[in-house]
């Protein structure tokens, strides 16, 4: 049997193992891990260390269950800690969420159907800049399919019992490439110039979480991130709500946001955006939470 180190992962009340467990299975044909009888699966690397495997699952009462596969140093069982508490947002206090959302004609629903749902998010900046260029303008289904090929053509992997476990380019690797290289995998030439150039800004130092945090408020840090050639608002509210954990992050233009609302008001189109700032009025300071709730309504 394989030798791991074991952690255990405390969370709040407000959580639903299941839940999430069923978002991540839900995400169609995701690459960077795998959801296997209640088993979450993926590798990760952390910068100067070699790459660990982990597997999740749940502890009950004692929170998550975490084994750790070839970690070697108390850091690295801090950084896998830090990740997975990051990854299913384990330190936002949802109380206040709930009690908004219990009110609200759009939010009461959802937070019956998916009560203890955390908002999934991708921790690593690059991954999360890449994945908003990668979806713009594409469906979900295709963008999926473009990220696989991206990963495995760039990425690296861990095998584990028979099974590859990818990890996500780096910027250091895609700031060499060129856009020839890129648009085989049905990327456009565009989104290729778009990734390449992220990834030149993130290896020079002039791009970063911190340098996107220190903006201060949030309309600064949509500000930051809209400055850079490829992101445009939607992408930038997509990483701020996704990455940064930004509460009043906002993608107004999202198409699965739109859907979700007429689907809750039989509505024959979509609402406008105005419609959609006056609805969400009440979500002040939760919009990036309640985007995510209305999201489940489309799986």
């Amino acid at each position: 049997m394989e030798r791991y180190n074991e952690l255990r992962i405390s969370v709040p009340e407000e959580f639903n193992f299941e839940q999430n467990l069923k978002y991540l299975a839900d995400s169609g044909n995701e690459c960077m891990y795998e959801v296997d009888e209640g088993h979450i699966r993926r590798a990760l690397s952390f910068p100067g260390e070699a790459p660990v495997f982990i597997d999740i699952s749940d502890a009950g009462t004692d929170g998550l269950l975490v084994h750790v596969y070839f970690s070697t140093t108390d850091e690295t069982l801090r950084k896998v800690e830090h990740f997975v508490t990051d990854w299913f947002d384990l330190e936002t206090d949802l109380r206040p969420f709930y009690a908004m959302a219990q009110k609200d004609r759009y939010l009461q629903k959802a937070i019956q159907q998916f009560y203890g749902l955390r908002n999934m998010g991708i921790p690593d900046f690059f991954e999360a800049i890449s994945w908003g260029i990668i979806g713009q303008q594409i469906n979900l289904a295709f963008a999926f399919t473009v990220k696989r090929r991206f990963v495995e053509t760039y990425g690296s992997f861990i095998e584990w019992h028979g099974k590859r476990y990818w990890l996500f380019p780096t910027p250091e690797k895609i700031s060499e490439l060129s856009v020839e290289e890129l648009m085989p995998l049905q990327m456009t030439q565009r989104k290729s110039e778009y990734l390449i150039g992220v990834a030149r800004l993130i290896v020079e130092g002039k791009l970063s979480k911190e340098v996107v945090q220190a903006a201060g408020s949030y309309k600064e840090a949509e500000k930051r991130l809209t400055s850079v050639r490829g992101i445009g608002p939607w992408t930038a509210n997509y990483v701020l709500m996704r990455c940064l954990r930004s509460p009043n992050a906002f993608p107004l233009a999202d198409v699965g946001l739109q859907n979700a609302i007429k689907y809750l008001d039989n509505l024959d189109e979509k609402p406008s955006r105005e419609d959609i700032l006056r609805l969400a009025v009440p979500w002040a300071d939760w919009e990036s939470y309640a985007t995510f709730y209305l999201w489940r309504f489309l799986y």
